[in-house]
């Protein structure tokens, strides 16, 4: 979840006084003022898969599903993400992230924060450090920034091929947001790893298992993913899968990649799309390798189907969010 925040709290505004110091050609813009929208540069994809429940990619309805089943999960993993543009120098952006994750376990049908690891909050600044004067100084942890716990993040280093980002605004900008994903799933998958150690009962994720091996690894974890920006299908395939009912899913395909781990995954509709756009309602689940997909999507489509009551209103994402995602966000907004 990604959070804009309309005005910068007491420790970032401090921080803030500090690099004016350092910096003193900074530009700071007005309270509630943006940079250009962050806007995805990741085309929308679609992908062929290999089927691994039968010869066909084909359409299932859940058995056994009742508005009244029962959920087999012990807890939600969630994150959350605030980025604040605060300033530039001549023009190079200077970005405070907040980024948090942390894991609310059921308890006799409420939810409490899980105690073995504390959900974790991080602060950094995202500068592009090729693109400004020497910080050194600000980088020490005996420094007014260092000891507030706000740490400097270069945006402005090479890629693997060597080369560096333009000094466009838009394109630091990018660079810094991109940073921010990557510590907030970095956060993510730090408890979800936690959790599997431990193996104390299945963990419902707010997102993608495949990142981490020992997490895509293991049977208590359970990826429940929202957006569709790929679409692991194509063809004839597309039209089972947005026809997809309500209790309906389709068969279990695997989900490879080159930088990721290896996963089972299916798309599940929770929703009565009657009336919506055809994305409403519907996820897809990642879970680890198994020799048995039917009855291990089956047995997971209706505890996530449990999941939808009660509503997560007044959320606009209700349609595809668990009531325990939902309350882990508001808790890591209360404590970030």
């Amino acid at each position: 979840m990604l959070v804009s925040s309309s005005g910068p709290d007491a420790a970032s505004r401090a921080a803030f006084r500090v690099l004016m110091k350092r910096l003193p050609g900074i530009s700071p813009v007005e309270s509630g003022a943006s940079p250009e929208p962050f806007i995805s540069t990741d085309p929308p994809l679609l992908r062929s898969v290999q089927n691994v429940e039968g010869s066909s990619f084909r359409v299932v309805k859940v058995p056994d599903f009742t508005r009244s089943s029962v959920s087999g999960f012990g807890a939600f993993l969630d994150g959350t993400q605030q980025m604040r543009f605060v300033g530039h120098h001549l023009g190079v952006p200077i970005v405070f992230g907040t980024v948090a994750a942390g894991v609310r376990i059921r308890v006799n049908r409420r939810l409490i924060t899980w105690g073995h690891e504390a959900p974790r909050v991080e602060r950094r600044i995202y500068l592009p450090l090729r693109y400004l004067p020497p910080l050194s100084e600000i980088r020490d942890e005996s420094s007014e920034i260092g000891a507030a716990n706000w740490e400097i993040v270069d945006t402005s280093t090479a890629d693997k091929n060597g080369e560096y980002p333009s000094q466009h605004p838009t394109v630091l900008q990018e660079r810094a947001r991109r940073a921010v994903d990557e510590d907030r799933d970095r956060l993510e998958d730090f408890l979800a790893e936690a959790w599997c150690v431990r193996a104390e009962a299945p963990l419902f994720i707010d997102g993608g298992i495949s990142r981490s091996e020992r997490v895509a690894s293991s049977s208590c974890a359970v990826g429940v993913i929202k957006s569709h920006r790929t679409l692991y299908f194509d063809g004839e395939a597309m039209g089972k899968v947005l026809g997809l009912k309500r209790g309906e899913r389709t068969s279990v395909f695997s989900v490879t990649s080159r930088s990721r781990s290896s996963v089972m995954s299916w798309y599940l509709r929770v929703r009565d799309e009657k009336g919506h756009e055809p994305m409403w309602g519907l996820l897809r689940i990642e879970i680890a390798e198994t020799d048995l997909p039917t009855d291990r999507a089956d047995e997971i489509s209706r505890w996530v189907m449990a999941e939808t009551t009660p509503l997560s209103l007044p959320d606009g994402r209700w349609d595809k969010m668990a009531y325990g995602v939902r309350d882990c966000e508001e808790f890591l907004r209360a404590i970030s």
